[in-house]
């Protein structure tokens, strides 16, 4: 009973400091400061909280919206229309909740602990492929059931390879440069990586996840760009990043079927382009305007995952053009300013904090970019979700903890700006 109360005594005081942080809730001495005409720069990027709960309260509406007829008339989910959306709303306390926590922990611990976390995540990643421990869903093995809920380590390992990227970047920073040899800069630097690398991308390409796989990797790759890896190497891990990709799709029929049918989605209209032409008719049909929320049709069992993958379709076809274009700027706001903190953390001499922001902000970026050109045919299906809006716990959760990280990192540049320690 007592540790019950002290829970919520913690989670009270952390709810107090970031409510006495926003605009309108500033403390004594920053009003009196204000009253003396000086300008006082606020504790926290409120902007940056705003633009994710825009995003997430989209994304519970659209949930709600492209669900609520397969989950009425569904057994798994006892007939309730509302059984997704209650779902989704606990994953967002979950991960508010959690985000509330993660935003304590200083930037110099996550430096510390981030090959844990990496470690952690790798176990995850190798447990879901063994037969009783991971969960096989429509051909893959993606989640590890706990429960009600299912953990999907993909999720983390986004967060671990940013993690592990920066570290790793800050702690090679001597050999990675052109400064060094560049056969010294291979073998020290980004050969090491590139191994860890290729183990993790094998063992996210046999649950199979190919999203994943490509998003894990090119975050983590463009995080030793953007530290400032040697240019002679950019060009020949692009070209052999290329080439491995196109073989992957060449020797894997599902996955050579899904690109001939992106290619040419009305010639397999009930067959491997039958996602991206339901996808099409959805935002064609939404127009300008939009037909109204909840006045869609491809949620009648026409467009699959319809909740998941391809929310974004259900929101062209329910709230039009202006809705898709409310969506596409927050997530192009949220990156932008992913990158703005790190360039601010950078110029602040925190090298790893920098690198942290900048991946977040190439993570959401990449995965948020490839979603929206599966659901308007510009790149075939891959199975990544849209991040804050499309169902899943896992994904969810991991997403606002990311920018929990996020907000700490911009938190601890202010309070450097004005002088004190982090």
């Amino acid at each position: 009973m007592s540790s019950a109360r002290g829970f919520v005594t913690r989670l009270s005081g952390r709810w107090s400091a970031w409510r006495a942080a926003l605009p309108g809730r500033a403390s004594a001495a920053t009003r009196a400061t204000r009253h003396r005409g000086a300008t006082v720069p606020p504790e926290f990027d409120a902007n940056l909280i705003w633009v994710v709960a825009l995003l997430v309260a989209i994304g519970l509406l659209m949930v709600y919206s492209s669900s609520i007829a397969s989950a009425s008339e569904s057994r798994m989910t006892r007939n309730s229309a509302t059984y997704f959306l209650l779902r989704q709303c606990m994953f967002v306390v979950i991960g508010a909740v959690l985000a509330l926590f993660v935003f304590d922990t200083p930037v110099r611990t996550w430096e510390r602990i981030a090959p844990i976390v990496f470690v952690i995540a790798c176990v995850l990643i190798v447990a879901v492929l063994i037969p009783g421990i991971g969960r096989k869903v429509n051909g893959a093995r993606r989640w590890i059931p706990l429960g009600p809920f299912s953990l999907q380590p993909s999720e983390l390992m986004k967060f671990a390879m940013i993690l592990f990227a920066a570290r790793y970047a800050v702690t090679k920073a001597s050999v990675l440069h052109a400064a060094q040899p560049i056969k010294q800069s291979l073998v020290n630097g980004l050969g090491p990586f590139l191994l860890i690398a290729l183990a993790v991308s094998v063992a996210l390409l046999r649950e199979p996840d190919f999203g994943a796989t490509l998003v894990v990797l090119s975050t983590g790759l463009l995080i030793l760009f953007m530290a400032g890896l040697d240019h002679r190497l950019v060009l020949p891990v692009v070209v052999v990043g290329l080439v491995a990709a196109v073989a992957l799709v060449w020797f894997e029929p599902y996955r050579l079927e899904r690109f001939f049918g992106f290619i040419d989605p009305w010639k397999e209209e009930f067959g491997s382009g039958y996602q991206l032409t339901q996808s099409l008719m959805a935002i064609g049909r939404g127009g300008v305007f939009g037909l109204g929320l909840g006045a869609g049709v491809s949620k009648h069992y026409y467009l699959p995952e319809a909740h998941t993958d391809f929310i974004l379709a259900v929101t062209a076809e329910e709230l039009g053009l202006i809705g898709v274009c409310v969506v596409v700027g927050a997530y192009a706001w949220l990156t932008w300013r992913a990158f703005a903190i790190g360039r601010e953390a950078r110029r602040l001499e925190q090298p790893f904090a920098a690198l942290v922001a900048q991946g977040i902000g190439t993570l959401f970026g990449i995965q948020s970019l490839i979603n929206i050109a599966v659901n308007m045919g510009f790149a075939p299906t891959k199975g990544l979700t849209l991040p804050l809006m499309s169902y899943g716990g896992s994904g969810m959760i991991a997403s606002l903890i990311t920018l929990s990280v996020l907000l700490r990192i911009d938190w601890e540049n202010r309070r450097l700006e004005r002088g004190f320690k982090v």
